[in-house]
């Protein structure tokens, strides 16, 4: 598999010797290293079965689902590596993830037979491991070898150069995670239309027909799966949560440097990544810090303003755990210390639309009556200030939704291993779902009143204002994952005022 990638342009700052007299030499006088196998993983048993419950889904299948491989950031430099998601869910792998390692699940009579196929390590009497910047070991560690992953994972383990043999019996009934690792995805393609050719009864693997499912079908179903969460998930989630909280607390801790700063909103996303990569594998997504009126840009990332005293910043920012699992924490905090009345107004509207569509969250309630909720707690308070031509109640009907200006996103997604987790999943389990004990998402309602919007006083103009909190599914009701990190009025104050 390593010829499908382009080569890297590397050769004109080469200085890798190569005579015969250094390669004798840099391959000998080696000490022995032990193949030492490592316990389980504690995510191994809850990734095989989730294998299991996707081979119910797909009897008489072949499966294949790639990790992906390295992005070129610029030339010959990537962006660090990350696994695809239904990859990591299937195997237990996360941050550690071998590039270019690839899932098959091959259909048995009763089930599948899952093998990972992986690049194992090359021995020392290969130029490899000093003289490829890919995969070297000198150049970016040593690769776990194939029994160690096999223990690591509960996974039979193969050599990636045994998945040729794969690719050459694909037929036009294998699905795919296509979007996982698009250049294994062309070649598989290739493959397919090659045969199509020697027999027109043959068809791409993208087709649409009715004799089989698609990879269209396969990417739904991994995201299904993933709606709710296992016991292992749910931990996850709550360690994500408790350092994506250390991390804000960091921010308010050197507020004096961020105000100091022409760009102080890059050192709110600077002291924010130092904790995810601290306590976690890295941030979940590109942190928000948005002081003043950038807060009323929904997707500020540029981060390259000034945080003022006086102003709010919203900053939405979440740690990706080593397990690949996210948070998703929204908090809007005084750059003072204290709110001014309007910012106070502002942010107690958005609590309170928050706080409502928390409390009707329970198992069997529509996931849409979430932000139906929130909603009706925003045209209440945007139509009593007499930003409204028309009243909450005629606002809030389909055709007018005027409150909507002020909102214009929604107020929940589903959270996990993506921080827009389960996004293939139909729009009768998610949109349209049901409410279910295990669902893990956010609840972010905001207000937003750009700094030009004619329609609200001068005073609320510029005024940006989200809460945000990862929110579990019981029994009987449900947990607000983030309730510890500061969000009323009263406790946002005296964290500044702590740290």
């Amino acid at each position: 598999m390593a010829d499908q990638k382009a080569p890297r342009a590397t050769t004109n700052r080469s200085t890798t010797p190569g005579s015969d007299t250094f390669k004798d030499y840099i391959s000998s006088q080696w000490a022995d290293r032990p193949d030492v196998l490592p316990e389980p993983r504690e995510q191994a048993p809850f990734a095989a079965d989730r294998r299991a419950r996707l081979s119910a889904l797909h009897p008489g299948t072949r499966l294949v689902v790639p990790a992906g491989s390295a992005k070129v950031r610029s030339n010959d430099c990537d962006y660090p590596f990350r696994a695809h998601s239904a990859f990591s869910h299937l195997t237990g792998w996360g941050s550690d993830t071998v590039p270019g390692s690839v899932l098959v699940l091959e259909p048995t009579t009763d089930g599948h037979d899952a093998t990972l196929y992986l690049r194992a390590s090359a021995g020392r009497d290969s130029d490899e491991f000093y003289a490829n910047p890919e995969i070297g070991e000198f150049w970016i560690g040593p690769r776990p070898s194939l029994t160690q992953v096999a223990a690591d994972l509960g996974l039979a383990t193969r050599d990636l150069a045994d998945f040729e043999a794969v690719v050459s019996s694909i037929d036009a009934e294998t699905l795919v995670v296509r979007e996982a690792d698009p250049d294994l995805t062309r070649r598989l393609d290739a493959v397919v239309e090659a045969a199509a050719e020697q027999s027109p009864a043959s068809a791409a693997i993208a087709d649409d027909t009715p004799a089989h499912a698609t990879s269209a079908d396969l990417a739904r179903d991994l995201s299904e799966l993933r709606l709710v969460k296992d016991a292992y998930e749910v931990a996850q989630m709550r360690q994500a949560v408790t350092v994506t909280g250390r991390g804000f607390t960091d921010v308010i801790a050197d507020f004096d440097d961020i105000v100091a700063h022409p760009r102080g909103e890059r050192l709110v996303e600077g002291t924010f990544n130092r904790r995810a990569r601290a306590d976690g594998n890295t941030v979940g997504y590109d942190t928000i810090a948005a002081s003043g009126d950038h807060a009323c840009v929904l997707h500020w990332t540029r981060n390259d303003g000034v945080v003022r005293d006086g102003d709010l910043i919203l900053i939405d920012a979440g740690i990706e755990l080593d397990s690949l699992y996210t948070a998703d924490i929204t908090r809007t905090l005084p750059v003072s210390g204290r709110f001014t009345d309007v910012q106070r107004l502002v942010y107690e509207a958005v609590l309170e639309a928050a706080d409502a569509a928390f409390a009707i969250v329970r198992p069997g309630v529509a996931f849409r009556e979430i932000h139906a909720t929130a909603m009706k707690v925003i045209a209440e308070r945007t139509a009593e200030w007499g930003f409204l031509p028309v009243s909450a109640d005629e606002s809030l009907a389909p055709d007018h939704q005027y409150h909507r200006r002020y909102m214009v996103h929604g107020t929940s997604h589903h959270l996990g291993i993506d921080v827009h987790d389960c996004a293939a999943a139909r729009r009768d389990l998610y949109l349209d779902g049901v409410l279910e004990p295990g669902m893990v998402f956010t609840i972010e309602p905001g207000l937003y009143f750009q700094p030009d919007d004619l329609t609200v006083p001068e005073e609320f103009r510029g005024i940006g204002v989200r809460i945000e909190d990862d929110i579990l599914v019981t029994a009987d009701g449900a947990e607000n994952l983030s309730v510890g990190i500061p969000r009323t009025v009263a406790d946002v104050e005296a964290w500044i005022a702590r740290d």
